[in-house]
Parts: structure tokens; C-alpha cells; sequence
């Protein structure tokens, strides 16, 4: 059976690109928000297994969204996505206590995060 996800990006349409991807796969899209803020918000009333976290957006960025998720659940299992520099933003990711970093230019190795968390 496949994990409930809550996709968290500022652009529909790689919401929905994120959204088919998952479903695609088998996974249930439990909802989706357009920014930090409206996905702590939506993590705390969907309890969803995943959260899919763009790194940079108004209201509030990706990073401090995860970091007010995992205070609110220390076992929430976040994967992060953005163009941005991979290599300090996926270290920051790591650090921050994320499972995973991926570049949205190749955003389908997203499946492989989620089939390595069992």
C-alpha cells in the first residue's frame, strides 16, 4: 500500500507534476499547500506518513516549515526539493534532520527516498 503524502510547493504546477508522480507510483496525495506555514498546518490535521518540502517560498521557506513540523513531530519523515545548490542546501536538508534532498529536475528519484524508508 502506498504512503499518504502531503506535497508542499509554491508552484501548482509542480504540485501537480509532484502529485502525479506519487500517484502514479501508488502513493495517496493527502493534500497539497502553497507554502510553509499552510503545510505545518496541513501536516498537524492530516497526520500524513510523508511531506514533499519545496526549500524556498513565501510566508515561510521550506526549512522553517520542517523545523516547526518535526518540533511537532520529532518522527515526521520530510523530503526536500528545489533547484537551488544542491550540494549546501542537501547538507542543510541532512542536518535539519530531513530524509532526503532532490533536485526538481529530476524529481522522480523522489520514489526511490520513499521506497528506502520501507
Amino acid at each position: 500500500m502506498g504512503k499518504k503524502i502531503l506535497v508542499v510547493d509554491d508552484s501548482s504546477m509542480m504540485r501537480n507534476m509532484i502529485s502525479g508522480i506519487l500517484e502514479g507510483a501508488g502513493h495517496i496525495v493527502v493534500g497539497n499547500a502553497k507554502n510553509g506555514a499552510e503545510g505545518v498546518d496541513s501536516y498537524k490535521s492530516l497526520k500524513p506518513d510523508l511531506v514533499t518540502m519545496d526549500v524556498t517560498m513565501r510566508v515561510m521557506d521550506g526549512f522553517a516549515a520542517a523545523r516547526e513540523i518535526l518540533e511537532y513531530d520529532q518522527d515526521a519523515s520530510i523530503v526536500f526539493l528545489s533547484n537551488l545548490d544542491e550540494k549546501s542546501y542537501k547538507k542543510d536538508a541532512e542536518l535539519l534532520g530531513g530524509k532526503g534532498y532532490v533536485n526538481k529536475h529530476k524529481t522522480r528519484e523522489i520514489l526511490s527516498i520513499i521506497d528506502g524508508l520501507g
